[in-house]
């Protein structure tokens, strides 16, 4: 027989079901200055309507291609959970969409962000987006909007997610797609901060599951603990290159993310070319050797899964190299020349580490 629907006693709201509207509102209001921190003149609407407005000047330009870029952080997020830490995240997140578009000449001009969890705690959220705006401010961009979804049961308790968005405008005549590098051209390195938002997952086996420490435990190699040195933040070259930019010439460009110096590179290398790379050309920072060493990671291993020191490349003119350098040098950057382009035989590796 059919049972009687019987109605339950409390009336249900959609709080009760895991998502707290009135959370959502307070957050809006927690972030709204930070976003105000990120602004720029051609912004047109505050936050909060259903799309971000910019004005893009049509007469600073001549003839401009919009440049986008998308992308995450990863499994860094997992030692943001385990140190209860959210306020440098949203800085990986910005770094890694910005040095993106930049490699191509581009501008960042505005940013949009995705964050995603199961509960959403207003105060822990905003902390993320301070890291976004910080990132923002970094980069030179504008925050214009974002979304914020609670999704019951969809996280594990206490963690999220999240996705950037950034779009970036370069003169057409301008863009950097390293077709113009030729043999002779000075590789330029310029130094990363640490991991920067790759090879966690390695580096994560190696440091809980190897060398058994815990989030809030010291490295003893590197004076700092585990979530210092983990969450130090992505480094950000978009101001230093676009500086660059106005007085040099740069034929390539190549941000070293996943796949290090051996994967990245081959990116924008044209036909015949190679680059050559000194891998004692610069320092490598301590916290790759303490992994390699605890963790018995081959150097091949090494090389295409951490920047391994080296968050940029760039491929200048051997006559414009050492000024290149000064300006790095003046701009706070750590630069220096790991290689050069030479001609690649068929069927060669287009990248030679020596």
């Amino acid at each position: 027989m059919r049972k009687e629907n019987i109605l339950p006693d409390k009336k249900i709201t959609y709080k009760d079901a895991g998502v707290d509207i009135d959370a959502g509102n307070r957050f809006v209001n927690l972030i709204k200055p930070l976003v105000k921190a990120t602004s720029r003149p051609e912004v047109v609407a505050e936050i909060g309507g259903f799309g971000g407005l910019f004005s893009l000047s049509t007469e600073k330009y001549k003839n401009p291609v919009l440049v986008s870029g998308t992308d995450g952080v990863g499994t860094k997020l997992k030692l943001a959970f385990m140190a209860d830490r959210h306020d440098t995240v949203g800085i990986d997140l910005v770094a890694m969409c910005a040095n993106d578009i930049v490699v191509q000449g581009a501008e960042p001009l505005f940013f949009l962000d995705y964050l995603a969890t199961g509960k959403l705690e207003p105060e822990k959220a905003s902390e993320i987006v301070k890291g976004i705006s910080d990132g923002c401010v970094q980069a030179g961009c504008a925050l214009i909007g974002g979304e914020t979804a609670e999704m019951p049961g969809f996280y594990a308790d206490g963690e999220y997610d999240m996705a950037g968005f950034v779009v970036g405008v370069v003169e057409r005549d301008n863009i950097i797609d390293g077709s113009s590098i030729t043999v002779g051209n000075v590789l330029i390195g310029i130094g990363s901060s640490g991991l920067h938002s790759n090879g966690y997952s390695l580096a994560r086996k190696v440091i809980f599951d190897v060398m058994k420490l815990g989030i809030n435990d010291m490295i003893p190699e590197l004076g700092k603990t585990v979530a210092d040195e983990l969450l130090t933040p992505t480094r950000i070259y978009v101001k230093s290159i676009l500086n660059l930019l106005r007085d040099f010439r740069i034929n390539g460009m190549a941000h070293i993310t996943g796949g290090g110096l051996p994967e990245n590179i081959p990116r924008i290398l044209p036909p015949g070319c190679k680059a050559i790379i000194n891998q004692k050309a610069w320092e490598i920072p301590p916290v790759f050797q303490v992994i390699q060493k605890a963790g018995n990671v081959e150097d091949h291993e090494m090389l295409r899964t951490f920047n391994c020191g080296i968050g940029m490349v760039l491929m200048v003119p051997e006559r414009d190299a050492e000024e290149v350098m000064l300006r790095l040098n003046g701009l706070q950057e750590k630069a220096y020349i790991i290689g050069e382009i030479a001609k690649c035989q068929a069927g060669s590796e287009c990248v030679e580490m020596i």
